[in-house]
This record gives C-alpha cells, sequence and structure tokens, in this order.
C-alpha cells in the first residue's frame, strides 16, 4: 500500500522508512559526520530524512552563501509542532543562512477561507511573535503572501510551467478543487524559490525544513525550478554504448545567450564514465580552462584551488595503480568538479541575458509528535497537544494527563520496565524540554530499566513545560516592542 501525502490534513505516517523508497527521501543520519555543530533535532534522529541537503552542509563547511526558507499557514494557534520548524529555521540563520519566513495567508484564504484581515491577526499574534521570541533575527525577511509582490509575480510565471494533470497527480486535486487553491500551490513554490531572485542576490542553496506531508510541495518546486531555467545541465547517455557524459541544454534560450555559453565553454564537455582515460592527464587542462572562466572572482579562486587539489592528488597516485573504488572514486571527483565548474557558467550567462537560473531547493524532514493522548496531534483537539499561548499552568496540567510508556500497575514497571517510544511525555522531553543528551540518555535507561517510575517523568516535564511556557510568553511581550525592527512584509 502505497503512502499518502497531504499537506493539508493532520499525517498519519508510522513507517518513516517507506518514505525512502517511494519517494526518493535519503536517510540523514549518513550526513550527520558532514554537519559542523549539528543541531539537537539531527543528532536525535527527530530529522530524519533529506533532499539535497549536501550542498547545505557544505555551505556551512566553507562559508558560501545560502538561504533558509519556510512557512506558516496562520490557520489556528502557533504550538510545539510549529517550535519544531521556528527551531531550524533559526539554527540554519545562526549558522550562516539568510533566512525567508512567509505568512501563507492565500493558502489560508483558499483553504481555510479566512479573510484576509484574520490571517494578519493570526500571523503576527501567533507565528511571528514566537519566531521572533525564540530568537529569529531582524536581517531575516518575514512576509505575507498576498503583500510581497516578487513572490505573486513569480507564482505567475510558474503557472505558466505546470498543468491541472501534474497537480492531480501530485495533489490529488480533482474537478472540485478551486483555482485560488491551485494557485496557492505555485504561490508556495514562488515562495520557496524566492531566496534565488536577483533582488536577493545571485542564486544559492537554499534549505526547506519540513514534516514528511509537505513534501509535494518540494517535489513540485524542484521540477518547476528545472522547467524555469534558461540552462540545464544534465547527466545523459550516448544511445549505442550507454556512457554517461554532462550535457547543457537551453531549449528556448535566446540565441546570443547560447553562443555567449559556447565562448565561455571550450569544446563538447563529454566525460565517460568508463573511460579511464581522462585519468591519465593530471593537468586536466579542460577544467582549468573551465575555472578561469568564472566571472566571479571568490567564484573564480574557489574553483580554481578545488582543481589544484584534484591535480595535486593526482599527482601522489598514478593513475595506472588505480583500481575499482579508488578508480570510480577519482572519476567521481573529477565529474563532481565539471559539473559545478558548468553549472557556474551556466547560472552566470543565464543571469547576464535575464534568464532564471534556480538551483533546486534542498530539504529536511522531521518526525510528527504524536498527541498527548496517543494517537495524532490535531488543533482540533485541545487536549491532544499545547499551545505556545496556553496558560502554563494549563499546559503543566496536559503534561501530567499524558499518555505514558509505563506498565499498568507498579510492580510490573519495575520489573518490565517502561518504553519511552510509546510515551508522549519522554517524546516532549525528547524534542523540546531536555537539551542535555547525556540527561535525556539517563532518563531513558531509568525508564526501560524499571528504576524510573512515570510519575517522575511527568512531574519533571510538567515543570519544564511550565517553565518554558512562561518564558516564552515573556519573550513574546518583548518582541511585540520590538516588530517595528524587523523587515516584515505585510498585504497590500
Amino acid at each position: 500500500m502505497n503512502t499518502k501525502l497531504d499537506p493539508w490534513s493532520s499525517s498519519d505516517i508510522t513507517d518513516y522508512s517507506k518514505l525512502f523508497e517511494e519517494f526518493g527521501i535519503s536517510p540523514f543520519e549518513n550526513l550527520l559526520p558532514e554537519i559542523p555543530s549539528p543541531h539537537m533535532y539531527m543528532r536525535r534522529k527527530i530529522i530524519f530524512g533529506h533532499r539535497d541537503y549536501e550542498q547545505i552542509a557544505e555551505a556551512m563547511r566553507t562559508g558560501a552563501p545560502f538561504s533558509v526558507m519556510d512557512g506558516f499557514m496562520p490557520s489556528g494557534k502557533v504550538h510545539l509542532g510549529h517550535k519544531m520548524v521556528m527551531d531550524q529555521i533559526i539554527w540554519h540563520q545562526e549558522m550562516g543562512a539568510s533566512a525567508f519566513v512567509g505568512i501563507a495567508d492565500r493558502e489560508a484564504y483558499s483553504v481555510r477561507g479566512f479573510s484576509w484581515q484574520k490571517c494578519r491577526e493570526i500571523g503576527v499574534e501567533e507565528y511571528i511573535l514566537s519566531l521572533i521570541a525564540f530568537g529569529f533575527k531582524p536581517d531575516g525577511l518575514i512576509y505575507f503572501q498576498s503583500g510581497c509582490g516578487s513572490v505573486k509575480d513569480l507564482a505567475f510565471e510558474l503557472g505558466a510551467k505546470v498543468n491541472f494533470s501534474e497537480l492531480s497527480a501530485i495533489y490529488g486535486f480533482s474537478g472540485e478543487t478551486g483555482l485560488s487553491h491551485m494557485l496557492s500551490v505555485a504561490t508556495q513554490a514562488a515562495d520557496i524559490l524566492q531566496p534565488q531572485l536577483e533582488e536577493y542576490g545571485r542564486p544559492k542553496p537554499v534549505v526547506v525544513p519540513v514534516g514528511p506531508d509537505q513534501d509535494p510541495h518540494l517535489r513540485l518546486t524542484r521540477g518547476l525550478a528545472s522547467k524555469m531555467n534558461m540552462f540545464r545541465v544534465e547527466e545523459r547517455e550516448t544511445e549505442k554504448e550507454g556512457w554517461k557524459y554532462l550535457s547543457i541544454r537551453g531549449k528556448g534560450a535566446p540565441k546570443v545567450a547560447l553562443q555567449e555559453l559556447k565562448k565561455r565553454i571550450p569544446g563538447k564537455v563529454k566525460l565517460y564514465e568508463e573511460h579511464i582515460d581522462i585519468l591519465q592527464n593530471p593537468d586536466y587542462p579542460f577544467l582549468t580552462r573551465l575555472g578561469s572562466e568564472i566571472r566571479q572572482a571568490e567564484k573564480r579562486d574557489y574553483f580554481l584551488a578545488e582543481i589544484e587539489e584534484v591535480s595535486r592528488f593526482m599527482n601522489e597516485i598514478s593513475p595506472y595503480e588505480l583500481v575499482g573504488y579508488e578508480e570510480y572514486f577519482v572519476f567521481r571527483k573529477i565529474w563532481k568538479l565539471t559539473r559545478k565548474l558548468l553549472e557556474e557558467i551556466v547560472i552566470e550567462v543565464a543571469l547576464e541575458f535575464g534568464g532564471y537560473a534556480f538551483i533546486p531547493p534542498a530539504s529536511t524532514y522531521h518526525r510528527f509528535m504524536s498527541g498527548l493522548q496517543g494517537g495524532k496531534m490535531s488543533s482540533s483537539v485541545p487536549e491532544s497537544q499545547i499551545a505556545l499561548t496556553d496558560d502554563p499552568k494549563e499546559g503543566a496540567k496536559k503534561v501530567k494527563k499524558a499518555k505514558t510508556g509505563g506498565c499498568v500497575t507498579l510492580e510490573e514497571q519495575k520489573k518490565l520496565g517502561g518504553k519511552p517510544e510509546e510515551c508522549s511525555v519522554f517524546e516532549l522531553m525528547l524534542f523540546h524540554l531536555i537539551d542535555d543528551d547525556n540527561e535525556l540518555l539517563e532518563i531513558r535507561q531509568e525508564c526501560v530499566s524499571g528504576t524510573r517510575m512515570c510519575g517522575s517523568c511527568k512531574q519533571l516535564a510538567a515543570e519544564k513545560m511550565h517553565d518554558f511556557l512562561k518564558d516564552h510568553q515573556e519573550k513574546r511581550e518583548l518582541a511585540r516592542e520590538h516588530l517595528d525592527e524587523y523587515r516584515i512584509i505585510y498585504k497590500n
């Protein structure tokens, strides 16, 4: 049975491993060693998957520009599920990302039927105040979709590249779906691509932290990014031999742009996977030529340094000694560098001639929190979730009434131990309430061994929840006083 991902309903995903095979999401833990100072959600495997996050990790390591983008539909109370996204936005901002946060009032208007005024009230009072209270920096951009001209204009252009059949396949739209609902989908794609528009600098890697139910938006946007670009660098195969090579396509590109591109790229670049001949020349003059064709000084220096490293590596190891894995490793290193060089030249030429050169957005996927009473967390069931604006005493009471993973009797608990993986109280500590990994591990071990009872966990979590809500709400009031210091685009 296939897993259905629906961005507009409460998702009930129980087997996250299915998403790797069915939707092409990659496991995140394989990437963890490459990330400097990984976020708590990464270390604790709350973030379980990604698409193309390698480019974000590389940008963080090298100091290259990148962005983080996410949004919130103003449809109700801000709660702990929204906090997870806000935490990731702010962490990426602290790691050097330029941050973009959209308030999806177009989506709320078309999907929920909310008035523009209600969208603005909820957007500010619930989401923006909490975002700032958690530490969002003033140099980021916060905007309402209905008031952001660049998003609306880009959404219109994107709409010309997608038809109803595609939307139906991705989202399950039917003849009953409203046109404004479909337009809100194009607006979501424009939100994600906006950080790469010329007014915000050159195209750069962008990451969107989401729950897996939002993946349809990412799949659509990645496809649209490719369709919008003036040029595309592709891996292709020869018809007869089946050898792979790199090729540049420029369907619909102006003739003058194609001519300029040919000037900067020497001949027809082909790196055949099965041809080890390319390893016989450690200088790779065509790579050096490609590197020198980069116009931006910083980019040029970076790529020439990469080429020098490849050459040095090849000079240290004789190509004739390379076998098996080593041979393939060297080839992939050269292949990857050549593709990056070509993509950079393509971006430069496209921008010079008024075209788009979007980099497909990356994404991370985090697990959903379960409801306090078990099952799904739902905004329509107040007892199942804790809002960030709940009275601290009420929040503590909800924790004390929450479902645990303990046994029926005290004797059984001591003998068999508890099941923290089925406990919503432990989940609150795992996701939000305990920062120290060692402290959390100790609590888990004591639970499993039967030396820690559910009552002590509930008391600890309730106290921490009370203090967290009290502190956060005080910071929300401070945020209200500083709203005018932030770049916020409201409805026109």
